[in-house]
């Protein structure tokens, strides 16, 4: 007999009676005990010196900007005495407007040349390749300069029998700054429509053809809407850097925000003051037009995400509401 077998058969009846789960010195009918939790975990949170250090540093470049702007010369009164002067606000209407009519040309150029450039056919691909080549590759001051001074070498424009008339009169300032904005816009925008359709999945637009839809309405229906995830995003930062931008057509005589405020700067004798008001007013601007991309790409992304993000004004009643609550603490319902 081995020694396992002389433990298990010794003092039979000694566990007789006994709950195998009950303790040696538990009482009988008070059951089992239940075991101890897990200790807690004392969280220590990390020190990050290093953003302490470069916070530091970038409220002492901040005070030391701030402090010499504060030695110089410079009558800020002036800012607000023509903040909403005629001259500007009229500048700022015609920079909104050229804005808008330069990207209506450069979105629907753009979408022609996209179409062209993903054609079979190499002589439409080869022109909207051209076209891209040229305009993305030279700037677009150079363009302005170029349709302005067409009239050095054509004198008049023969359109026979549609139009007929002198280049001066036929190139005025706006279609100048249509044309050398626009067409320059169009190349951007042609790769960004392009890069927009190439991300859909061709197993779409098989999907649709075996349905029985036309290429143009899979198009429409399906490949565009996809395809507009892609495409919104940069076409905002287009719109923004579009808007930036028509301070340039300021040197083909065409009036804007940039003209205007320069032209007041030269009578008042605070031209650095109405550069200021310039920049505040683009400010102004591009931070609406922010904005407004904000929300169409949340429109747009109704169908890739689960939950959409949520919008600026639901962020701030979230932020006023958590206020005065604990820490950790749960909102009532």
């Amino acid at each position: 007999m081995t020694d396992t077998e002389k433990t298990a058969g010794e003092n039979p009846g000694e566990n007789s009676g006994k709950n195998p789960g009950q303790n040696p010195g538990q009482n009988p009918g008070e059951g089992p005990t239940p075991p101890a939790g897990p200790e807690a975990i004392k969280a220590i949170p990390v020190r990050h010196y290093g953003r302490y250090v470069s916070a530091l540093i970038a409220i002492a470049i901040l005070v030391a900007i701030i402090y010499a702007f504060s030695q110089g010369d410079i009558n800020w009164h002036a800012v607000p005495d023509y903040f909403f002067d005629h001259r500007i606000m009229t500048g700022v209407y015609k920079t909104l407007l050229l804005t808008v009519l330069s990207m209506l040309i450069g979105i629907a150029g753009g979408i022609v040349l996209a179409v062209m450039r993903l054609s079979k056919n190499p002589v439409t691909s080869s022109i909207a390749w051209f076209y891209i080549w040229f305009f993305r590759g030279t700037p677009v001051l150079v363009q302005l300069f170029l349709w302005f001074n067409l009239g050095l070498v054509f004198h008049y424009i023969n359109l026979m029998p549609i139009y007929k008339d002198y280049w001066s009169n036929f190139m005025t300032p706006l279609l100048t700054a249509l044309l050398g904005l626009g067409l320059n816009e169009a190349a951007y925008m042609a790769e960004i429509c392009r890069a927009g359709l190439l991300a859909v999945d061709e197993g779409q637009t098989e999907a649709a053809h075996a349905l029985g839809m036309s290429h143009g309405k899979t198009l429409r229906r399906v490949i565009i809407p996809q395809a507009m995830r892609v495409i919104v995003p940069p076409t905002g930062n287009e719109v923004i850097n579009m808007l930036k931008t028509t301070s340039l057509v300021a040197a083909v005589q065409y009036p804007e925000l940039f003209r205007f405020a320069q032209d007041i700067g030269q009578n008042s004798g605070a031209p650095v003051e109405m550069y200021f008001l310039a920049a505040a007013w683009y400010l102004i601007m591009t931070s609406v037009l922010s904005v407004g991309q904000y929300y169409i790409e949340r429109y747009y992304a109704r169908g890739s995400s689960r939950q959409l993000p949520p919008t600026p004004w639901q962020k701030v009643k979230a932020n006023m509401f958590s206020l005065g609550r604990p820490k950790g603490a749960v909102a009532a319902p």
